[in-house]
């Protein structure tokens, strides 16, 4: 009870598919600056599009020192990007059956030279990281073509980084999700679930009766929170991976409010948990593909076999060589590693090179470093709660043994360790899926990459398929390259910002070069 009351108080003082052409896609051709869109036509509706709104009432914004995002502001800074920090109060939930309040956390990106009467972008991404963390990576590693048009806002889910903390698991249950039971006693299946049980208690005692409250549709209220705040009608929203559901969830509820759409690399919608965590396995194996590729081409030090050097570490992993080094943690380094780029792709495939080829030889420091971060991005306390309240039909142990079988052998490098984490949110109780629109304002644009390690690619016949029976014009476009998310591209930015303009759509089909 003491847990539920101090949870308590923290709130309260805190605060079908699109079809692309029947012979060849239009390809966007990237010269030397920035990726030129083909071919484009002009949103069905007869209708002059409505401009997302100005705010009027603009957050206390300031520099991001002192906050988790110090480090990343800094080398955004060095790319010529502002970044700034601000929070604001949201209600824990709109219709007045559970109280409270809760801190949003806002980050906001542009340059100097962002016109200064542009209406912002607000971003999401969901749990797959913190919106703040994803837009300074990003800025980091080069989102001018996008920031010289229009500022960007990301807002942190609940319980999320910057967003009102949220810290329920102890930390050797942590320690055991995080290293999907691997040194646990008995079946590894069995320990993460015993686990993922224990962390389900403890989060739901902790924030009862709030416990709810975490999912996309949550998400979706705080979004709306800040169009009130900033005292606008209408507003533009770009989600990537998880973050669709948000956008989605939010465009069903308020689909008046919704003047921009895009929808970057999302995840499955309205899918089953296993059938979302196979789309992000195959976009992992995918996106270590190309590393390898890129690696070989290099003569990097993993050696001229770079793909069979990256297999026989996690095989080593698996068999306890790196004991307490676990093969989950080295693939959660491996996969974070390959989101988006710091702007040098040589240097990049080099540095992972290196650590992993200290990992051959004994040496677990640099990709356990590599590890401890990608868990502070991705597997929050929060995130556990938003990934599990969003899920639905989490497989039971004896599934999970099956998909262990079969993924380890399909997906080599992360299908097992895939496989045994679904068990952690068996327990977690069961909440209503987030809403889809059946209806939406405007054209939606919609953005996907070849190898995303964050969600794959099978979401994007999904979400086509939504929007297409929301009534709306839908246009996809292809980025060629590994990494997540796909407006990393600065041809997939030049489109998206024509879009932002006048909803101007590609042709269906698009590609942007890698």
């Amino acid at each position: 009870m003491r847990r539920v009351a101090l949870m308590a108080a923290v709130l309260a003082t805190c605060c079908a598919c699109g079809a692309g052409p029947s012979l060849r896609p239009a390809v966007a051709v990237q010269g030397h600056t920035d990726g030129v869109p083909g071919r484009v036509q002009s949103s069905p509706t007869g209708d002059a599009p409505v401009a997302p709104g100005v705010p009027g009432n603009e957050l206390g914004w300031r520099d991001c020192s002192g906050t988790s995002l110090a480090d990343r502001a800094t080398a955004a800074a060095a790319n010529g990007v502002v970044v700034e920090c601000a929070e604001f109060t949201a209600p824990v939930d709109t219709s007045g059956a559970v109280d409270g309040t809760f801190t949003v956390g806002a980050t906001r990106a542009r340059l100097a030279s962002t016109p200064a009467n542009a209406y912002p972008v607000v971003f999401t991404s969901g749990t797959d990281r913190s919106s703040g963390n994803a837009l300074t990576m990003l800025a980091a590693s080069g989102l001018s073509t996008m920031l010289a048009a229009h500022p960007v806002v990301a807002l942190d889910r609940r319980g999320v980084d910057r967003s009102t903390a949220i810290d329920c698991i102890p930390a050797d249950v942590r320690r055991g999700i995080d290293d999907a039971g691997q040194f646990a006693a008995g079946s590894e299946a069995e320990a993460v679930s015993a686990f993922g049980l224990q962390a389900t208690i403890a989060c739901t005692d902790y924030l009862d009766p709030q416990q709810l409250q975490f999912g996309a549709d949550s998400a979706a209220q705080d979004v709306d929170a800040l169009r009130t705040r900033w005292g606008v009608d209408t507003i533009a929203l770009w989600s990537s991976g998880s973050g669709s559901d948000i956008a989605l969830s939010y465009a069903a509820v308020r689909p008046e409010a919704v003047a921009r759409l895009i929808l970057d690399s999302p995840a499955p919608i309205a899918t089953d948990a296993a059938t979302e965590a196979e789309s992000r396995v195959q976009g992992e194996e995918a996106a270590v593909k190309a590393f390898t590729q890129r690696c070989a081409a290099l003569a990097c030090s993993l050696g001229p076999d770079p793909d069979t050097a990256v297999a026989a570490l996690v095989t080593r992993a698996r068999n306890g060589e790196f004991r307490p080094f676990s093969a989950a943690a080295l693939t959660t380094a491996i996969s974070a590693s390959l989101w988006a780029p710091t702007g040098n792709r040589e240097q990049d495939t080099r540095s992972l090179a290196d650590d992993l080829a200290a990992l051959q030889s004994g040496n677990i420091g640099p990709m356990r470093a590599r590890a401890d971060l990608a868990e502070q991005d991705v597997d929050g306390d929060g995130q556990f709660i938003g990934r599990c309240t969003d899920g639905t039909q989490w497989p039971g142990l004896g599934r999970i043994g099956e998909l262990v079988d079969t993924w380890s052998s399909t997906y080599p490098i992360f299908g097992r360790e895939a496989a045994l984490g679904l068990s952690a949110c068996a327990g977690w109780p069961s909440t209503v899926t987030a809403s889809l629109p059946s209806s939406l304002r405007s054209a939606v644009l919609v953005l996907s990459g070849q190898g995303d390690p964050a969600v794959g690619m099978s979401g994007l016949p999904t979400v086509t398929g939504v929007v297409a029976n929301s009534g709306v014009s839908v246009a996809t476009v292809g980025w060629q390259g590994a990494g997540h998310p796909a407006m990393q591209s600065n041809c997939a930015q030049s489109v998206a910002v024509k879009y932002l303009e006048d909803l101007t759509l590609p042709s269906d089909g698009t590609v942007c070069p890698a």
